[in-house]
């Protein structure tokens, strides 16, 4: 019975904690933490002296909305994503130097000094075409610069939307349609130029073709062809009359 109350006790100072995949779990014992970390599953700790920390290491993702500077001094608002997740063998290092306030704490102000940094070397128009891409990957690689001593895996920084100052969303379109015009009339001259170029083609090869006719035709060919043309004509049933001298013939049909 003895023994019965000494194991109770002992256990009724051990708790569990699951750690769920995507996971890890950090221990603390009395404000030591533990560099191993706990792998996801049930573990057994003693509440009193020990605390469990549960650490994600999945993918997270932050939304963030902030006004970022322009090349030409501009205020473009924008609405981000940043996807993240923590290197598992850095989970113990990030509770015990950082906490688990690190997104507030760490990330979001690199993201922020990071984003202010790129976005300050383009136009307010790039981030709304094409060169999007080009920024956000920029953000990401300085970010990394900063982070992945830390711990910090910065997957892709997304600019899902953007809200340009007024105006310059109307400049953008009447560019965009100027540009498009260019390109349309450009076509258009390409077409007529290629058009003027195969007629002078088509026109060459008629002065040519007459040319050899021209030449060809020597007397004795136009006697030849004078000789088969009475030939043919003799073939036929009908009553003609013909005319001619050894030149060329004349026909008169009654």
């Amino acid at each position: 019975m003895q023994k019965l109350i000494i194991i109770f006790l002992s256990l009724s100072f051990f708790s569990c904690v699951t750690i769920r995949q995507g996971n890890v779990g950090v221990k603390r014992t009395v404000g030591k933490i533990d560099e191993k970390i706990i792998e996801p599953g049930a573990r057994f700790y003693n509440f009193f002296a020990t605390r469990v920390i549960v650490v994600p290491i999945k993918t997270e993702n932050i939304e963030v909305k902030l006004e970022l500077p322009s090349k030409e001094g501009l205020n473009v608002t924008a609405d981000i994503s940043i996807l993240y997740h923590i290197e598992k063998t850095k989970a113990t290092d990030i509770v015990g130097t950082i906490g688990m306030e690190y997104e507030s704490t760490v990330i979001l102000p690199v993201f922020r000094a990071s984003a202010a940094d790129v976005t300050a070397k383009y136009m307010a128009k790039d981030m709304h075409t094409g060169n999007r891409f080009e920024i956000e990957s920029a953000i990401k690689d300085q970010m990394m610069k900063l982070l992945a001593d830390r711990g910090f895996v910065i997957e892709a920084v997304l600019m899902k939307s953007i809200t340009l100052p007024a105006g310059l969303y109307q400049a953008i379109e009447e560019k965009l349609q100027a540009e498009q015009d260019a390109q349309r009339m450009e076509f258009v001259l390409l077409k007529e130029k290629q058009e003027a170029e195969r007629r002078i083609i088509e026109a060459e090869g008629i002065r040519d073709a007459n040319k050899l006719i021209s030449e060809g035709l020597t007397p004795q060919v136009l006697q030849y062809k004078t000789i088969e043309a009475y030939r043919e004509l003799s073939k036929s049933p009908n009553a003609k009359m013909i005319i001619g001298s050894g030149g060329q013939p004349i026909l008169m049909e009654p």
